[in-house]
Parts: structure tokens; sequence; C-alpha cells
């Protein structure tokens, strides 16, 4: 049996560190209203769902107001922010960089789906020099429902031309644990961003990206 023969990775809080860029790009907007500045940890607990529903829930819990057209405003505030400084702050986790590169060199085929804006998620791989390791990555915006639903994973993976039961899902947050599940494949977390919090099967957790190279799929079952 051989081992996985492609992965799909989740981006913020999997393979980077992009907190202190998210945070300072909502924080520029809450200076504009005249609002308090937010500590990136804080703003780091609501990272996973997309931009929408970053703001949504950030603006709910500080009793700002949420209704449709406050928060449409706010997430143009937010993206234009972002897209002005996307990697500034932002950093790999450990030994990310030269683990994609060991699962490419193993001759293991590589994808991103993450609830980040499509175009900023293709301009930030290109500026870390990642943008060569995948054969796709779709972000928001380019499939009709983001993350929890399966249809946008599933979307990488036809991209990728993959077939099922090649492949698995590597995240950091219960979003990307049950996005997996309702796609039907197999998920890993790693140890930093969100994945201490995510309840999986001890094998289902990594130590480092270069981990997954030991990672072989379950056998089909047999027939009765």
């Amino acid at each position: 049996m051989s081992r996985f023969s492609a992965l799909i990775f989740d981006l913020d809080g999997t393979l980077i560190d992009s907190a202190r860029d998210i945070a300072a790009a909502v924080n520029v907007y809450f200076a504009s209203q005249g609002w308090a500045e937010l500590p990136a940890d804080y703003v780091e607990k609501f990272i996973g769902n997309g931009p929408r529903r970053l703001l949504f829930d950030i603006f709910t819990e500080q009793g700002l107001p949420a209704d449709e057209e406050s928060v449409d405003r706010a997430v143009r505030g937010y993206i234009e922010n972002y897209d002005r400084n996307p990697v500034e702050r932002t950093r790999f986790f450990d030994h990310v960089p030269e683990d994609l590169r060991a699962l490419r060199d193993a001759g293991i085929r590589l994808g991103i789906c993450t609830n980040k804006p499509h175009e900023l998620t293709q301009r930030i791989l290109r500026l870390l020099d990642l943008a060569p390791l995948f054969d796709a990555a779709i972000g928001a915006g380019a499939v009709p429902a983001c993350k929890p639903d399966p249809g946008h994973l599933l979307a990488v993976a036809a991209e990728m031309g993959l077939e099922p039961g090649s492949w698995a899902y590597v995240g950091d947050t219960t979003v990307d644990q049950a996005t997996a599940a309702a796609a039907g494949v197999p998920f890993f977390v790693v140890p930093w961003g969100g994945g201490a919090r995510v309840d999986v099967a001890p094998e289902q957790r990594i130590g480092r990206l270069a981990d997954l190279l030991a990672k072989w799929p379950e056998p089909a079952s047999a027939s009765a």
C-alpha cells in the first residue's frame, strides 16, 4: 500500500502564523472608526471562518453594530488594509518550508484550501515563495461556498485531479476537522495554531509536517 499521493492544507494557523497581520488589518479599520485596538491573541480566536465571520464575531462580542451593512463595510476596509501589508508580520511555523519541500521531493502533491480571500491567498503564497510548491490553492470567493462546506475542499481535489482515498486534509481548527469529515477524507491536525484545541484521535496528531511522510491510508474494509 502506498502513502497518500497528495495532501491538502489549510493556510492560516497551519502553514503560516498570520495572526499579527490579520489583527493589524482589523485594528487599522478599528482606528478609522475611533475604536480601541484589539490584542492579536484576541483576534486570533476568531480566525478560521473567513473575513466576514471574523468581523461579525468580533463585533458581536465587542457589542459593536453587526448588521449586514456594517459588516460589509468593515470587510471591505479590512481586506484593503490587509492587502497593503499581507506578510509584514507573518511567520512560518516550525520547519514548514523545508517540510513542504520534503513532501514534494517524496512525490506527494500539495494543495491549499483556505477561507482567506482567493486573490489575497495567491498574493501571499507568491510573497512567501510558496506558490511553486502547490498544484492548486483555492480561497474564498473562488467557490460558491467555503469551509466547512465540503465543496470547497473537494474543489481543490478536483482541480488537482485526485482520486478518492488517495489524499488527506491537514489543518488546525474544528472548522478544518468538520470540512474533512463532511468531505469523507482523512484529517490530520498540527500542534500549533488552534491545533491543541481540536479533539482528534492520537494518530491524527502530527508534531511537524514531515511526520506526514509516515502516514498511510487505512486499508479498505473487506467485503462480508
